[in-house]
């Protein structure tokens, strides 16, 4: 059964086409500049019973050096079986289209990425026959996205970053990244982008964190139309507002509490009442930034 985060994963491909053009070279992966991407239909099947599908298939054009085909697969695990698909995929595309065709697998995990590189040969030990070499984009060489700035450069690529280092420790702080750029941004484009990271996340505890996070940015920037401006237009009860800013504190309370948990960060009991106790906003958000790379919680409280 395809998973919320496999349909996801390359579901982004077929939003945003133009995406591995722009992913590649962050891995230090050089292919021909595109002047044209075109969708094309993903199954493979020529013998009924035996259904093939690529997860993604484009048509890439370029100015000096022709066209190719990209088949994109998301690789969640090791499986073998793959290894036969692939090779299939890769010769039935040579034969169909007579363009020379590029196989790049995305994964989420560097174990799972690593054996994805591997090159496939296919002959006796004496002699390879068809050989097959994947190309890989991974948290291993897809670097993280941790800066706002630099995220709302790129939404989609941005997206597919967060999604790509799902299992890295580090999510916390590419989320928060990402749910700035996205409340800097605004309007349906980010709303849409906050929906497909929310599926594409998976694990219900960072999909918590996601929505904690948006909640919490969205009615950070004035002029967004959340619910406590729309408070304070309409003339509503000044408690009112107040009880959305406390909900605010304590939703970024737990943030730092999960935070802390996911890394295996020991929270005494003192300090968890201080997290959970403390009122001022600007504090929270200090103590969340720290929760990113301290080692301890101590480290949390410490005037740097």
């Amino acid at each position: 059964m395809v998973s919320s985060p496999h349909e996801a994963m390359h579901q982004i491909f077929r939003e945003d086409p133009r995406l591995f053009a722009r992913a590649l070279p962050k891995a230090g992966i050089t292919l021909p500049e595109p002047t044209d991407v075109q969708l094309l239909d993903t199954d493979l099947t020529e013998i009924r019973p035996l259904e093939r599908r690529v997860d993604t298939l484009l048509r890439v054009d370029t100015a000096n050096s022709g066209s190719y085909l990209l088949a994109i697969e998301m690789q969640g695990r090791r499986d073998p079986d793959k290894l036969n698909s692939w090779t299939y995929y890769l010769a039935h595309l040579y034969a169909k289209y007579e363009l020379p065709p590029v196989l790049l697998v995305v994964c989420q995990d560097k174990s799972t990425a690593s054996w994805a590189a591997e090159p496939i040969r296919i002959g006796p030990p004496t002699h390879t026959s068809f050989a097959v070499f994947p190309l890989v984009l991974g948290p291993d060489n897809l670097p993280a996205i941790i800066d706002p700035d630099e995220a709302a450069q790129d939404l989609g690529l941005s997206v597919f970053c967060a999604l790509t280092h799902a299992k890295d420790p580090a999510l916390p702080a590419i989320l928060d990244a990402l749910a700035t750029a996205l409340a800097d941004t605004g309007g349906e484009i980010a709303k849409d982008w906050a929906e497909f990271t929310e599926i594409g996340l998976g694990d219900p505890r960072t999909r918590a964190l996601w929505r904690n996070l948006m909640a919490t940015y969205t009615s950070r920037f004035p002029g967004s139309g959340t619910l406590i401006e729309e408070s304070i237009n309409k003339g509503l009860a000044l408690g009112q507002a107040q009880g959305q800013v406390q909900g605010q504190v304590q939703s970024r309370a737990q943030d730092i509490l999960r935070l802390l948990a996911l890394r295996e960060i020991d929270v005494p009991e003192a300090a968890q009442e201080r997290i959970t106790g403390c009122t001022d906003l600007e504090t929270l958000g200090t103590w969340f930034d720290r929760a990113v790379t301290a080692t301890s919680v101590e480290e949390l409280f410490t005037q740097r």
